[in-house]
């Protein structure tokens, strides 16, 4: 299983990403993929996740991005997005993605890091 993060870049406050998560050696269908982020100085957490699509693919965001965030997966092409709008200087940070197969509790694969930026 590997997980590639891409995208990621300065943008000014308002503005927009999209960062993609591209994944290989694995069933996409099979996998909840989760957005997660490290600030420096700060405990990485959680951004957004989606379900397997065998669990129907319900998505969950946190409060802080809830509104501004989209995630969605695309499986033709074994990719998973997260649509970043609005941007604020507070989500300057590096995005993570990782993949959980269905039926374990924990994020076992992950992706290298692409760094977001926001200016003000």
């Amino acid at each position: 299983v590997q997980l590639q993060a891409s995208g990621g870049g300065l943008v000014q406050t308002g503005g927009s990403l999209r960062l993609s998560c591209a994944t290989s050696g694995m069933t996409l269908d099979y996998y909840a993929i989760a957005w997660f982020r490290q600030a420096p100085g700060k405990e990485r957490e959680l951004v957004a996740r989606i379900s397997s699509g065998i669990s129907g693919g319900t998505t969950y965001y946190e409060d802080f991005v809830k509104g501004r965030f989209t995630i969605s997966r695309d499986n033709a092409k074994n990719t998973v997005y997260l649509q970043m709008n609005s941007l604020k200087v507070a989500d300057t940070a590096v995005y993570y993605c990782a993949a959980r197969r269905i039926y374990e509790s924990t994020y076992n694969s992950w992706g290298q890091g692409t760094l977001v930026t926001v200016s003000s």
